[in-house]
């Protein structure tokens, strides 16, 4: 059985789609948070607009870490993860194949979800295309980085509180020059730079997270 970069994406999109229900509850989450946000603070557009940059790259964030924890939990329950790991195809490539299948089902979709909920939150017309930049890129970084701490806790029966105190401190640089990213096209002020350090980030998490998860998971299976 092929169990190659192209053959996990394939096999791993083919499943998410058959449980859509999994696909929908992050962005179930992220639409139904972002709305009450006007409802339990101010439904005043002015007051929403400045807190909505930082509202919008919150949620997206919470909504990547509700879904990160299933990354290899189904593989590791039906013996696909141990598999994966005594083959001599290169580990590191078959992560980067589940890791990508995360984006495409989890950070895609909050991104382009995100500037509908904009409207919502009365974001200016400034950061809308920003706030789709960063996200694209933003998401893709949340999904690196919830991917060690997945592989990491991938054996423990109840490991979610774990895996947040894990990569939550990870996810503070993106959150921060995503977030800042939007209020500076908001504000006016170019925002370049802090669109390269998310480029920065993106390539950086890409060169490391692939080797680092696929060691994660070699000691989880046999530490």
């Amino acid at each position: 059985m092929e169990l190659g970069f192209f053959a996990i994406l394939r096999r791993d999109l083919l499943l998410a789609f058959r449980h859509r229900a999994e696909i929908a509850n992050p962005v179930i989450f992220f639409l139904i948070v972002v709305t009450l946000i006007p409802l339990g603070l101010t439904p005043e557009a002015s007051r929403l607009a400045e807190i909505a940059p930082g509202i919008l790259w919150v949620m997206a964030l919470l909504a990547s870490l509700l879904s990160v924890e299933g990354m290899f939990q189904s593989d590791y329950r039906d013996g696909t993860l141990e598999q994966m790991i005594i083959l001599p195809q290169p580990l590191y490539l078959m992560v980067l194949a589940k890791i990508l299948v995360h984006w495409l089902v989890t950070g895609l979709p909050l991104t382009l979800l995100a500037p509908l909920l904009g409207m919502m939150l009365s974001l200016p017309e400034a950061g809308y295309i920003p706030l789709i930049l960063s996200l694209l890129m933003g998401t893709a970084v949340l999904s690196l980085v919830g991917a060690i701490g997945a592989a990491l806790t991938v054996a423990l029966r109840k490991g979610g509180l774990l895996l947040s105190l894990i990569v939550m401190p990870l996810y503070m640089p993106a959150l921060i020059f995503g977030a800042s990213t939007v209020q500076r096209a908001v504000d006016g002020f170019p925002v370049d730079g802090s669109l390269a350090v998310l480029g920065a980030l993106l390539a950086f998490s890409l060169l490391v997270s692939p080797f680092a998860t696929a060691g994660a998971l070699r000691v989880s299976m046999h530490g």
